[in-house]
């Protein structure tokens, strides 16, 4: 059984063909040209996935179903796009104009966040429990749930929104125009933006070194590299990102109590740095912690190739 994965960004598009355990038999990508109208990116995304099936060697009749992670919000039900704010859609019905293009004859559509989260459900972090949240650290904050193993988007396919919680009554201006969004406080952008603001304050750390002078080349590492060489203003910076980051996930773990909550971007590659100080956390703050059943909380598995695997597992 072969399934077509395709992961549709603001810049590009990627698909890949994978097989029943998830494995990734062949992929490629393409740009996602974003001035022109849905119908050039659905002709665009026919074409990549014929290309990506020929290059399996197989053919459409081959493919037991296609399915497409998008930004913003998507009806799965009807599979349509109802409205995606870095792609030209509104109300789009990407899943039939695929359909047509191709031959597959099942095509599914989800939110990016929800289609990683069922892949990290299907065959990652928390495979083989019914129950699960991934959060994803990256420009904003991502989120996805998982319930009784089936993505739970809400009524109107628009929740699971998780970087919207408000942590900060009346705080920093998010970009979704509302004010203390935990995407303001526990995104890689907002960890950047923390550690330049630190820095400015100090010019006697290492961070200042490690960005070779140039408050521009400051990364969501930046902190990080120099905390693991003990300096003690990155310290501060990290300890204090994990704090906030920590606030959405005890919220998080207070409504949802999920079995594995699993965190995924490139923040999550501090691995142990990132996890252990934010188990400790949480376990003090939720308000389960003297519950001998605990939320397992750990690194997400499929890294870059979430959104393909993701899209992909879709009709499992």
């Amino acid at each position: 059984m072969y399934y077509l994965g395709i992961d549709l960004g603001g810049t590009s598009i990627k698909a890949g063909v994978c097989n029943e355990t998830g494995e990734i038999l062949y992929k490629e990508s393409c740009p996602t040209v974003t001035t022109e109208d849905g119908d050039r990116i659905i002709a665009d995304m026919a074409a990549l996935c014929k290309r990506v099936i020929a290059g399996c060697g197989l053919k459409s009749d081959d493919i037991a179903y296609a399915g497409i992670a998008s930004p913003g919000t998507a009806d799965s039900e009807q599979g349509v796009i109802v409205y995606a704010c870095t792609l030209p859609f509104l109300n789009y019905p990407i899943a039939e104009r695929l359909s047509m293009l191709t031959g597959i004859k099942r095509v599914y559509v989800e939110n990016d966040a929800n289609a990683a989260a069922k892949g990290e459900a299907t065959i990652g972090a928390a495979k083989g429990y019914a129950n699960s949240i991934m959060i994803t650290l990256g420009t904003g904050v991502g989120g996805g749930i998982i319930i009784d193993r089936k993505v739970y988007a809400g009524f109107n396919f628009a929740g699971a929104e998780l970087g919207h919680i408000v942590i900060v009554h009346g705080g920093k201006p998010c970009t979704c125009g509302r004010d203390g969004c935990w995407e303001a406080y526990a995104s890689a952008t907002a960890l950047i933006e923390q550690t330049k603001e630190k820095m400015l304050s100090n010019r006697n750390t290492l961070m200042w070194s490690l960005a070779e002078g140039d408050i521009e080349k400051v990364g969501g590492k930046t902190a990080f590299n120099a905390m693991k060489q003990g300096d003690k203003v990155a310290t501060e910076v990290v300890d204090t990102y994990i704090g906030y980051l920590a606030c959405g996930i005890v919220n998080i773990i207070n409504i949802f109590q999920p079995e594995v909550l699993s965190i995924g971007g490139g923040i999550s590659n501090e691995r142990e740095y990132l996890t252990q100080p934010l188990i400790d956390i949480v376990k003090k703050e939720q308000y389960s912690r003297n519950s001998p059943k605990q939320t397992i909380i750990k690194i997400a598995q499929l890294g870059n190739d979430a959104g393909i695997i993701g899209a992909a597992m879709l009709g499992c």
